[in-house]
């Protein structure tokens, strides 16, 4: 098939960690913690009435979801790769292995696909991470998708 689909979790990856020149980075915003002022929808002041642990300081002005858009995109045009809504990635879940793959596109069937991304839920050090990694079966209010498409 030539149509859409879910991004695999190593294309979701490599759009959202590997830099320009090659290194990884470890927050969407860059290297260090708190983000820079207004560097995406995150678990901030604004919603600290509704969710459990916020990041100190930062307030996106969005308590939910913001409209898309609303922040810069990264180096490739791409909006929210870390924040707003987590995403649905096309892989099913399984444990990483401990020797990295080429190109790897998840266990061939299983209950669970693989979540990426931040959303307006996330505040931890840990949920903020390009690197973590979730994974579900059910909807969530702060779960979307993202579509991609087969090179030709």
């Amino acid at each position: 098939s030539r149509g859409y689909r879910l991004p695999t979790e190593a294309e979701w990856a490599w759009a959202a960690i590997v830099q320009a020149d090659g290194s990884s980075a470890r927050f969407g915003w860059g290297q260090e913690l708190p983000p820079s002022a207004k560097a995406g929808n995150f678990a901030d002041q604004s919603g600290a009435t509704l969710l459990g642990q916020v990041i100190a300081g930062y307030d996106d002005s969005f308590p939910v979801a913001a409209p898309r858009k609303r922040f810069k995109p990264d180096r490739h045009g791409l909006f929210d790769l870390s924040g707003n809504a987590a995403e649905w990635m096309h892989d099913i879940y399984e444990a990483l292995p401990a020797e990295g793959r080429t190109d790897p596109t998840g266990a061939g069937s299983g209950e669970f696909h693989v979540i990426r991304g931040a959303s307006w839920r996330h505040g931890s050090v840990t949920e903020l991470r390009l690197a973590f990694r979730d994974y579900g079966k059910e909807a969530r209010a702060d779960l979307g998708f993202r579509l991609a498409r087969y090179a030709e």
